[in-house]
């Protein structure tokens, strides 16, 4: 591989946005992105995949660099260089990458590859937390399953086409792909491409969904013409599948705290074809309140630690604090305790999050259960879904039935 100064220059700048001002990778990658129109599909896959694995791997890196934050201009060419010589890059001969001791470099990677922590490029706390959580073997399993790059994976929008139209309209786009057999609406891409552009999506033909997130909206079990509240929509990956499985029939309520996310979700439901979904902004307990009883499902895919998705947000490791994971605990037990209202007799809801963490998971839902407000409430099945064990994010689902 040969080096492009202006193509490595904007690494170097996406990683001091990310490391230094403290800014999401996401973000940073659009806006580094839009430094260059001329640059081709291969020049912007270098930028961003280059970025990501450095972000991936930092404390590893800075170890062997022997750096620490806040990071200079030469301390992130030390990071790359770092990059360049565990993947056999051939180095050129500039400035910023002169004296690069590549021998000591392969020589530290060996000695710090016998620590989970530094090998895994995690934070301390982090790795005490997932052995305490999840014990040691199953720990160092999944902490390595979550440090490979995500695959992207589409779910069919079933209300417009079926999978193996899909398939064949993306590779009329040359989007070529393969059918996960496990997962009756995905297709994985057999090499990353950017397929917002393609005309399938623009149509609303597909949406950009893991996997394991494909599995939370048919465990809710949903029927066409039903009253369902999606009580945490966000920007609606979830809703929308809700909406296929409904079949575009009865009413989908999509609730979130943030309006922002919520206007996103109009423009998917437009591209994809889906009427049947309302919009409401929760801006005070009233919008809970006046929805006390009146469903037939819903779903609460509650905001948590982020744990199983550290494969396609790398920098969230970075980000998280530990008193992050106590907080937020208490905000899952208080949207169990509250949301759950909304559900009629005889409904049924499913708690999820993208969590590996069984004091976010089944914890909580056994703590709701024990509560005033889980009597009546009964769980039906759970499911612990493992990178280590299916290649795709990590999550946890369980389906409960109020009498």
């Amino acid at each position: 591989m040969r080096l492009h100064r202006n193509l490595v220059f904007a690494v170097i700048d996406a990683l001091h946005m990310i490391f230094n001002e403290k800014e999401y990778a996401d973000k940073v990658i659009e806006k580094v992105l839009r430094y260059d129109k001329r640059w081709g599909s291969r020049d912007r896959g270098f930028i961003a995949e280059t970025t990501y694995e450095i972000v991936r791997w930092k404390r590893l890196y800075e170890e062997i660099a022997e750096v620490r934050e806040p990071y200079t201009r030469p301390q992130l060419f030390r990071l790359f260089a770092v990059w360049c010589v565990l993947r056999g890059i051939r180095l050129p001969d500039w400035k910023q990458l002169e004296d690069t001791p590549e021998r000591r470099i392969k020589g530290r990677f060996d000695e710090l590859s016998k620590i989970r922590k530094i090998r895994e490029s995690i934070p301390d706390w982090i790795d005490e937390l997932g052995e305490k959580s999840l014990g040691n073997s199953k720990w160092t399993k999944e902490i390595a399953a979550l440090n490979k790059p995500a695959e992207v994976i589409l779910r069919t929008n079933t209300l417009k086409t079926n999978r193996k139209a899909l398939q064949s309209a993306l590779a009329s786009e040359q989007i070529e792909t393969e059918i996960l057999q496990e997962y009756p609406n995905a297709l994985k891409l057999k090499e990353r491409k950017n397929v917002f552009t393609t005309q399938t999506f623009k149509d609303g033909l597909f949406e950009v969904q893991d996997a394991s997130s494909q599995l939370v909206a048919p465990y809710l079990e949903v029927q066409p013409g039903q009253r369902v509240v999606d009580a945490c929509a966000g920007a609606g990956g979830k809703t929308l599948h809700l909406a296929a499985e409904m079949e575009n029939k009865g009413q989908l309520i999509a609730l979130d705290i943030y309006e922002s996310k919520l206007k996103k979700l109009k423009t998917r439901a437009r591209r994809n074809g889906v009427h049947n979904v309302e919009t409401r902004v929760i801006d005070s307990t009233k919008v809970i309140k006046k929805l006390y009883g009146t469903a037939d499902r819903l779903l609460l895919d509650a905001p948590c630690s982020g744990l199983g998705v550290l494969r396609r947000n790398p920098d969230s490791k970075w980000k998280l604090e530990p008193d992050f994971v106590e907080r937020i605990m208490g905000v899952q037990q208080d949207i169990l305790q509250k949301y759950s209202k909304i559900l009629k007799p005889g409904g049924q809801l499913v708690y999820a999050t993208c969590s590996i963490l069984p004091q976010e998971n089944s914890e909580q839902v056994q703590k709701f259960l024990e509560s005033e407000s889980g009597k009546g409430f009964s769980l039906v099945r759970d499911q612990n879904i493992y990178a280590s064990e299916n290649g795709f994010d990590g999550f946890y689902m369980a389906l409960l039935n109020k009498q």
